[in-house]
C-alpha cells in the first residue's frame, strides 16, 4: 500500500468500473486542481448545492437529485415550496435557496479570501456547509485540499499505525496529512485529487480496512 503503483492501479480500476466521478469526472477534477480557474456565481451556487445534497446519498443518486433541482432553479428560480416538493429535506432546500439568492455576494466573498485556510473558513459558514463539507466544496472549486471524512481518517490511521477514533483528532489529522504528503511525493499529483481516488477506492471496496 501507499506506493505510486498501488495508487495508479486503484485509479485504473475505478475508471474501468466507470466510477470515476464526483460533481465532475476524475479527469476534470485533476485538471482543475492542477490549473485552478475562477467560477461564476451560478456555477459557485450549483457546486454548493451539490455538496449539500451529496451527504447521505450515493453519487449517482446525488447527481440525479441535483440535476432535477438545478434544472428547476434555472427555469423558475429558487422557490422553496416547489423545490421541497421535489426533495423533502427542509434544511437542505432552505440552504440551497439562500445560497442561490445570494450567490453573487457569496461567490465574490469566496474569491476575496487570500489563503486556503481563509477559503475553508469562509465556506464552512455557508448554510448547511460544515467543516468537512467545506473541504469537499473547496476541492470542487479548485482548492487543493482534502476531505477528512471517516474513510480518509481510517486510512490515515492505518498509514500511521494508530487507532482511529470517531472524531477528527489532531493526531489523526496529522496522520492523514503525512499520508497525503507521502502520496504527493510518490505520484506527483495534487493531494485533492489523491483524496478523490482514495475516497472512491474505500467507498466501493477496492481498499479494505
Amino acid at each position: 500500500m501507499f506506493s505510486a503503483k498501488w495508487f495508479f492501479d486503484l485509479e485504473k480500476k475505478i475508471k474501468d468500473l466507470g466510477a470515476d466521478s464526483d460533481a465532475q469526472s476524475f479527469d476534470e477534477i485533476r485538471e482543475m486542481l492542477a490549473h485552478p480557474r475562477t467560477f461564476a456565481p451560478d456555477a459557485f451556487a450549483e457546486m454548493a448545492a451539490y455538496v449539500i445534497l451529496a451527504g447521505g446519498f450515493s453519487q449517482k443518486t446525488a447527481k440525479r437529485i441535483h440535476k432535477n433541482i438545478m434544472d428547476y432553479i434555472y427555469k423558475n428560480g429558487a422557490d422553496f415550496d416547489a423545490l421541497f416538493q421535489m426533495f423533502h429535506n427542509k434544511n437542505k432546500i432552505n440552504a440551497i435557496c439562500k445560497i442561490w439568492k445570494n450567490r453573487v455576494a457569496l461567490c465574490e466573498g469566496f474569491y476575496k479570501c487570500e489563503t486556503d485556510d481563509a477559503r475553508l473558513k469562509y465556506l464552512s459558514k455557508l448554510p448547511h456547509i460544515g467543516k468537512i463539507t467545506a473541504n469537499h466544496l473547496a476541492r470542487n472549486l479548485g482548492v487543493d485540499v482534502v476531505k477528512y471524512d471517516i474513510w480518509i481518517r481510517r486510512l490515515g490511521a492505518r498509514y500511521a499505525g494508530i487507532r482511529c477514533p470517531d472524531d477528527l483528532t489532531d493526531e489523526v489529522r496529522r496522520a492523514c496529512d503525512d499520508m497525503f504528503a507521502h502520496m504527493v511525493h510518490e505520484t506527483g499529483l495534487p493531494r485533492g485529487y489523491i483524496d478523490v481516488v482514495l475516497w472512491k477506492s474505500l467507498q466501493i471496496g477496492l481498499i479494505k480496512l
